[in-house]
């Protein structure tokens, strides 16, 4: 029993001695970030206190679309299916913490018996060679019974199961990120499909109000002509850009259904009409002082980066992993049970009881250079990892920037397109009046009213994109999850 001691005592000794984690210790990349982003210099701010620290609940003002958001994270399956990879992923990582203790395994019953006949002996160690003492058939040469409890216990003398908890660790919080990446899409893609429709309400609407005019026109043509001021052609002219007006408002309804079907879906319903406000200037935060916040905050704050420095962290934990693999690895194991030759002694205490002690210390020697290979692998994995990790850093900052552009660009835009709506409107109630003064001919009048639907839809149009590029800026920064 002493020696017994002597023994664990020794392996004990060594692995406390050799207990140091081998590799290199995780360390985040110096991206040389920028310390604003381009175009963010007159109406932006770059506070500490940034935009994407905004909940989504504060960010929309609209209930409907609140609730159709609060719907999607609920019910999307995209969601769902995110949430079921971080269960599976946290499952891996507690069954990790169970490697530094040692496996067992029971053997309730083992049963082995052999036998043998005359040519069995008949060799130069047998010493019988054919004697006629030798039974001619089988019979039972030897038997063991055994009821037996296994162990063996890796011990982690250069911390190969502290890097594989890394690993899985990384691996537990990227479907975190993942998960909340795609939240940010889905309020992204739910916010925009959305203010397509409330687009393509106005839009219909403008078409109607349109065709209303057109109609009027076409009234007044018609006594014109009775009155033989005007050709037929006036007549034929004016009901064409009448049935053009027209034709808007199926193609609008037909858009309007199929937003609706597309917007149901993130929602995970069936098709379906979806109830929307009438107001598109007010569901959302007010735009002024915005804060950009530093483009570094992008590695803190955007889920898709924060998941690849993830990829980043657990390629350096394989890295180290594999350079463990090429040290030497210390295991005990043992046994203890009952063994006997004979059925009814199988469990005769004291004399068939059966123990078993085993400590190894193995080192590859000559693997075929498969171990250095991997390892060396491993460094040029980690080496593109980081280079991702990298690529992804500069594109979100240039996104950032193209969409800080846009805005600025659009909001110009929209000054222009408020005064072309203005002129337009004008310039169709001149035209009335200077053709009933008979100082206008009727494709002026036309011309007029083409020009103010044009302008209306696209006035309408342009606030959407407006809208869109702020909820983009948004998802962009990384707003969305952290609330």
């Amino acid at each position: 029993m002493k020696t017994v001691f002597k023994t664990y005592y020794f392996f004990a000794i060594m692995a406390l001695f050799g207990s140091c984690k081998v590799g290199q210790k995780y360390q985040r990349p110096d991206s040389d970030m920028p310390h604003v982003y381009r175009g963010a210099i007159n109406d932006w701010s770059s506070d500490s206190s940034n935009f994407s620290k905004v909940s989504w609940q504060e960010f929309f003002h609209d209930p409907i679309l609140k609730n159709l958001i609060d719907s999607a994270l609920k019910n999307n399956y995209d969601m769902r299916i995110a949430l079921k990879n971080i269960e599976i992923a946290n499952r891996n990582l507690n069954r990790n913490k169970l490697d530094y203790l040692p496996t067992v395994d029971a053997t309730v019953g083992s049963v082995n018996r052999q036998y043998r006949s005359r040519e069995f002996y008949s060799n130069p160690s047998g010493n019988y060679y054919g004697d006629n003492n030798s039974p001619e058939s089988l019979y039972l040469f030897t038997s063991q019974f055994a009821s037996t409890l296994n162990f063996s216990w890796e011990i982690d003398i250069w911390g190969k199961i502290a890097n594989q908890r890394d690993q899985l660790k990384a691996d537990f919080l990227n479907t975190y990120e993942t998960k909340n990446a795609i939240q940010t899409r889905i309020i992204a893609d739910i916010a925009k499909s959305y203010f397509n429709l409330q687009m393509l309400d106005a839009q219909i609407e403008v078409s109607k109000r349109n065709l209303g005019l057109n109609d009027s026109t076409l009234q007044m043509i018609k006594l014109q002509f009775e009155a033989g001021e005007i050709t037929a052609l006036a007549i034929q002219q004016t009901e064409s850009q009448r049935l053009l007006a027209a034709s808007l408002i199926p193609e609008l309804e037909k858009e309007i259904a199929i937003q609706e079907n597309a917007l149901k879906v993130l929602t995970g319903e069936f098709p379906d009409r979806i109830d929307r406000s009438q107001y598109l200037d007010t569901m959302m935060f007010s735009s002024e002082n915005i804060s950009l916040g530093s483009p570094i905050d992008i590695i803190r704050n955007r889920p898709d980066i924060r998941a690849s420095e993830l990829d980043l962290i657990a390629a350096n934990a394989e890295v180290n992993i594999n350079q463990i693999m090429r040290y030497p690895q210390l295991t005990l194991g043992g046994a203890f049970g009952v063994n006997a030759m004979l059925p009814k002694n199988w469990f005769n205490i004291p004399g068939a009881l059966l123990g078993s002690i085993l400590g190894d210390l193995t080192a590859p020697v000559f693997r075929n250079g498969r171990l250095k290979n991997n390892f060396e692998v491993a460094k040029l994995e980690r080496e593109k990892v980081e280079l991702a990790f990298q690529q992804n850093v500069r594109e979100a900052v240039n996104e950032i920037a193209d969409v800080v552009i846009t805005i600025d660009k659009q909001k110009e835009q929209l000054s222009l397109a408020m005064q072309r709506v203005e002129n337009s409107q004008l310039a169709v109630k001149n035209a009335s009046l200077l053709f009933r003064s008979g100082y206008a001919s009727y494709l002026e009048v036309i011309t007029a009213q083409s020009n103010a639907l044009q302008s209306d839809l696209d006035l309408v149009e342009i606030k959407q994109k407006q809208l869109n590029a702020y909820v983009d800026l948004y998802r962009s920064l990384g707003g969305g999850w952290n609330n």
